[in-house]
């Protein structure tokens, strides 16, 4: 896991399918989080790591039929923390940026530095395993973030 988390920091465009016997829920999701395009168990059949292969290099997302149950199993949750783990300035410097706003203007209307609102957005990428802005931003929309700020 720490190893695709560090090719994909530099080659972010790697595509990774894991192919291991772990099936518990913290090894998969850490692994899909980390950056695994695919998750296949220890114990798929030539045929199906074949096609989890050429599955991947089309661009999909291949997975054994157990894993993909986890994860839509995950999904189907009702689960009150889909905030990524960003903190309420984080997902306030996150809105202001959504409302098109430049670091220094989302600085003065905080009341921070400029270089404190850019570490905010490198902490928001990193969480939200997002490379820039843009993808940042389509993140903040598809899963309705702005709902977790909380007033002040």
């Amino acid at each position: 896991i720490e190893l695709i988390q560090q090719i994909k920091s530099s080659l972010p465009y790697t595509q990774f399918l894991m192919c291991t016997g772990y099936q518990n829920n913290e090894y998969v999701f850490s692994a899909l989080k980390a950056g695994a395009s695919g998750y296949i168990v220890k114990g798929s059949t030539s045929f199906e790591i074949q096609n989890a292969i050429i599955d991947l290099y089309n661009g999909g997302s291949p997975m054994s039929p157990y894993i993909a149950r986890k994860v839509i199993s995950l999904l189907h949750q009702k689960n009150d923390d889909n905030s990524f783990g960003l903190s309420n300035r984080e997902l306030e410097v996150l809105s202001h940026l959504s409302e098109g706003l430049l670091y220094k203007e989302i600085s003065d209307k905080l009341g921070i530095s400029q270089n404190t609102v850019k570490n905010h957005c490198k902490n928001i990428y990193k969480r939200l395993h997002v490379q820039n802005k843009v993808e940042a931003l389509n993140k903040f929309s598809q899963y309705n973030l702005q709902s977790y700020i909380q007033p002040e």
